[in-house]
C-alpha cells in the first residue's frame, strides 16, 4: 500500500493531513501507519498460511513499544539482540516463550535475564557462547533452549555492511564446523537443541540467495539426524528489502515462494525474523525547511532534520525519496538541491540533487524511514531526538514524545 494519499491536493497518511501532525507535534516527526505495518503483517501471515511457521519480529529495525504491541496483538513472535530489545518486547506485550535471542556477543546478564523470562530460543554464534550460556543455565539450575546459527557463506547481493552470511562476517558459526559444535552442544547437561538458524543478509531483493541458503541448512539438518540430532524449528531469518527508489521488489508470497519450495513436506516449525520489510515502507520522516542557500556548483536546502534523525543515508549512502507536502500558494521554479541536516559534518545529507520546487517553511515527507531511522537516532550535537506519531485511521497517538535538552542533561555531572 502506498503510504501517503492526497485529498483535495493535500497529503495524508490513513485519515490524517501530515500538515495537521506537523502543527500538532512540531517537526522533525517520524509517523506511522497501523493500516500499513498490520497489511505487511498479513501478507506473511497469508504467505504462510498452509506451513507450522512462525513470524519473529526483528525488534532492531523499530523497537517503539507501540509498534511492538501491534505485531503482538497480531500474534508475531520477536527477534531480539540485546536485554533492553527484551524487556521492550515483554514491556509492550509480547509473548517471552516467542522469542529468539541473537546476536553474537550476549553478555551473562543477557543470558540469565532471557532464561529467567523463559525465552523460545538462543541462537548461538560461537563455540565460546556455547560454554558460556551452559555455564550460566547451570548456575540457575535450568536448560537452556538453543539453535546454532549456522554461515552457509552465500552471497546476498545486498549492501556490504549489511551481508551476514559470508565466511567474512562476524555473524554465525562457519558451516563445515556446525556439525562438530551441534554435537558437544548435545552432550552438555544444561543446554537442550530445539533447531538451527540462518541469516544471510537485509535489504535482500533477489529471493534465491535466501533460498539457496536453506537447501544448505537442509542438507546440514539431515545429516544430524542421522547423527539422532533434530529439530523442533529452522529458523530462516527475514531480510526481504523494501523499495526505496526505483527497486524492483517481488510481492511477499513470491518473495517466499522458492524457499518455502525447499521445505516441502518437513515437518519442523519454520520461523522467519522480517524487520525492514514489515516497517519499513510504513513509516515516513517529517522535516520543515530551515534556509535555502545557493552557491555556484550546488543548491542546500537546510532542513530540521538530520544525519542524527536519520543515519542511513550517511551511513549507507542510502536513498530515501523526499517530497514536498503541499504546494503552496505561490509558483515556485523546481531546482537541484542538496537535502543537508544543520549537524557540524559534511556528511550529514539527507537526499542528494533532488529536484523540488522548495521555499523556507516548507514541509517534507522523507519517505520509507519506518526501518532503521528512529531506532538507529542519537543525540550528535545535543540534538534531541524527534517525536513519533501513530496514525490509526482517523487519529494520530503521540507515542514517543520529543526529548528536551534538559533530559540529556540530566544524566550528567560535573565535578567536584
Amino acid at each position: 500500500m502506498s503510504l501517503i494519499t492526497n485529498l483535495n491536493g493535500e497529503p495524508y497518511v490513513e485519515g490524517i493531513a501530515l500538515h495537521a501532525i506537523a502543527d500538532r507535534f512540531g517537526t522533525p516527526c517520524y509517523v506511522y501507519s497501523r493500516a500499513a505495518l498490520t497489511a505487511a503483517f498479513d501478507a506473511y501471515r497469508a504467505a504462510l498460511a498452509t506451513r507450522n511457521a512462525r513470524i519473529c519480529y526483528a525488534v532492531k529495525a523499530n523497537s517503539n513499544l507501540a509498534i511492538l504491541n501491534i505485531f503482538a496483538r497480531l500474534g508475531a513472535g520477536f527477534d531480539i539482540v540485546s536485554g533492553g530489545e527484551l524487556a521492550r518486547v515483554i514491556a509492550a506485550g509480547g509473548d517471552p516463550a516467542k522469542v529468539i535471542f541473537s546476536g553474537v556477543g550476549k553478555s551473562r546478564a543477557e543470558m540469565r535475564q532471557a532464561l529467567e523470562a523463559g525465552i523460545h530460543c538462543f541462537n548461538v554464534e560461537s563455540a565460546s557462547e556455547i560454554d558460556q550460556l551452559n555455564a550460566v543455565a547451570s548456575a540457575m539450575g535450568m536448560r537452556a533452549p538453543i539453535a546454532l546459527r549456522v554461515n552457509p557463506n552465500v552471497d546476498p547481493k545486498t549492501h556490504p555492511y549489511i551481508s551476514t552470511g559470508l565466511k567474512t562476517s562476524k555473524f554465525g558459526v562457519a558451516f563445515d564446523t556446525a556439525r562438530e559444535l551441534y554435537h558437544r552442544a548435545h552432550a552438555l547437561p544444561h543446554l537442550v537443541i530445539r533447531g538451527i538458524a540462518c541469516h544471510i543478509g537485509s535489504q535482500l531483493l533477489d529471493p534465491q540467495p535466501a533460498a539457496d541458503a536453506a537447501g544448505k541448512v537442509l542438507e546440514l539438518v539431515s545429516s544430524l539426524a542421522a547423527d539422532g540430532i533434530v529439530f523442533e524449528h529452522i529458523d530462516l531469518g527475514g531480510g526481504m528489502g523494501i523499495r526505496y527508489h526505483d527497486e524492483h521488489v517481488l510481492a511477499t508470497a513470491d518473495y517466499l515462494a522458492p524457499l518455502l519450495a525447499r521445505l516441502a513436506g518437513r515437518e519442523e516449525m519454520l520461523c522467519v525474523e522480517p524487520g525492514r520489510s514489515l516497517v519499513g515502507n510504513a513509516g515516513l520522516l517529517l522535516t520543515r525547511v530551515e534556509v535555502l542557500k545557493h552557491g555556484e556548483e550546488k543548491n542546500f536546502a537546510v532542513v530540521d532534520a538530520a544525519m542524527n534523525d536519520l543515519a542511513r543515508p550517511a551511513l549507507y549512502d542510502a536513498w530515501h525519496d523526499i517530497v514536498k507536502v503541499g504546494s503552496g500558494g505561490t509558483a515556485i521554479t523546481p531546482q537541484h538541491y542538496e537535502i543537508v541536516g544543520p549537524i557540524c559534518e559534511s556528511g550529514d545529507f539527507l537526499g542528494h540533487d533532488r529536484e523540488l520546487a522548495l521555499a523556507e517553511g516548507d514541509l517534507l515527507a522523507i519517505l520509507s524511514a519506518g526501518a532503521y531511522g528512529m531506532a538507529m537516532s542519537s543525540n550528535y550535537n545535543t540534538r534531541p531526538r524527534a517525536a513519533e506519531v501513530m496514525v490509526d485511521g482517523d487519529h494520530m497517538h503521540l507515542i514517543r514524545r520529543r526529548e528536551t535538552v534538559a533530559e540529556l542533561l540530566a544524566l550528567e555531572s560535573l565535578l567536584p
